[in-house]
C-alpha cells in the first residue's frame, strides 16, 4: 500500500493543491492499489488524489477504505467511465487536473516534470507524456500509427487516438470550457474530448516515457467490439457543430466517410444489413454535404 504519513496528506485541510488527480475504477480490485501507490510515490506532493469506485461489486471498496485520508474515495452506482472521470472533475479543487486509469501507472517524476512544464509554458493548457506499454506482462512497441506529435494534432487524431488519459495534465479551466467527457459514449470517450480539445488548442508532448500502459486484459474498453461506430458519433458530433475550420472540417468529413465505409462493409459481412444500410447513408449524406 502507499505510505500513510503527513506529508502525502497534502494541506487536504487548509488550501487547495496545486494538482488534482482522477482515477476512476471498476471492479480492479485486483490492480487499483498499483496504481494508487504509483500517485502516493511521486515526489510531487501538492496535490489531493480522488478514486472514483463506478459501482464496483469486487473488493474494492475495502481496498480503498484501507488507504484512508491519503486519499478521497468518491462512491457511484455503475455509469461507465466517462460519469465517473466527470464526478472527479467536478469535486476537484485543483487548477491542473491529470488522469489514471485504474490498470496504468505512473513512473518517478511524472507529476513534477508536468507541472514545471506548465510553470514554463504558461500558455499551455493541456500536455501529455510519453508511454511504455506492456501488453500481458510484456513490454511491446506500440506502431508507427500511434507514434505522439506536439502541437496541433487534429487532424493526425482523425483514424485513431493520438492522446493517453493516463499521460494527460490540463488545466481544469479548459475542461469547463470545452466540457468533460461525453457520458452517452461507452467507449472511445477519450477520443472524443481530445478531437474538442484539438481542433483549437495545441497538445503539448513531453517526449519522455512516464507511464506504463498496460493492456491485454479482458476488461478494457478498447478491446470493445465495434470501436468505430463510437468513433463515427464523435466525428457526427464535431462536424456539425461548427467549431471546426474549413479544413480541419474537409479532414474529418474524409475520415467519417472512410470508416463509415469499413464499419458498413463489416456489418454487411456479419449479417447486419439495417445497420450497414444507417453507416452507408450516413456515408453518402457527408459526401454529398463536402461536394
Amino acid at each position: 500500500m502507499g505510505s500513510r504519513n503527513a506529508e502525502v496528506s497534502m494541506k487536504k485541510n487548509t488550501e487547495k493543491p496545486l494538482v488534482s488527480v482522477i482515477i476512476p475504477t471498476y471492479n480492479r480490485g485486483w490492480v487499483v492499489t498499483e496504481a494508487i501507490d504509483s500517485v502516493l510515490a511521486q515526489d510531487f506532493k501538492d496535490l489531493e488524489l480522488i478514486v472514483i469506485d463506478d459501482g464496483s461489486t469486487d473488493d474494492t471498496q475495502k481496498i480503498l477504505e484501507d488507504y484512508g485520508r491519503d486519499i478521497t474515495v468518491l462512491h457511484q452506482a455503475n455509469c461507465g467511465v466517462s460519469a465517473a472521470r466527470n464526478r472527479g472533475i467536478a469535486a476537484a479543487a485543483g487548477r491542473l487536473i491529470a488522469f489514471l486509469d485504474s490498470d496504468d501507472l505512473w513512473l518517478a517524476g511524472k507529476l513534477s516534470r508536468q507541472v514545471a512544464f506548465f510553470e514554463a509554458h504558461p500558455e499551455a493548457l493541456i500536455s501529455q507524456t510519453e508511454e511504455i506499454w506492456v501488453r500481458n506482462g510484456v513490454r511491446v512497441n506500440p506502431g508507427k500509427r500511434h507514434r505522439k506529435f506536439p502541437g496541433m494534432i487534429f487532424e493526425r487524431s482523425l483514424a485513431l487516438c493520438l492522446v493517453s488519459p493516463s499521460a494527460v495534465m490540463i488545466k481544469k479551466n479548459l475542461l469547463e470550457t470545452i466540457g468533460g467527457f461525453d457520458e452517452s459514449l461507452p467507449a472511445c470517450e477519450d477520443y472524443d474530448l481530445w478531437l474538442r480539445i484539438s481542433c483549437r488548442h495545441p497538445v503539448y508532448l513531453i517526449d519522455t516515457p512516464l507511464i506504463v500502459k498496460r493492456g491485454g486484459h479482458a476488461d478494457q474498453l478498447s478491446k470493445a467490439a465495434g470501436l468505430d461506430r463510437y468513433r463515427i458519433s464523435s466525428l457526427e458530433k464535431i462536424i456539425d457543430g461548427g467549431q471546426l475550420s474549413r479544413f480541419q472540417r474537409q479532414a474529418a468529413v474524409r475520415v467519417l466517410k472512410e470508416k463509415c465505409t469499413i464499419y458498413a462493409g463489416g456489418c454487411r459481412r456479419r449479417g447486419r444489413d439495417a445497420e450497414a444500410i444507417h453507416y452507408e447513408d450516413l456515408g453518402l449524406r457527408y459526401r454529398a454535404s463536402s461536394l
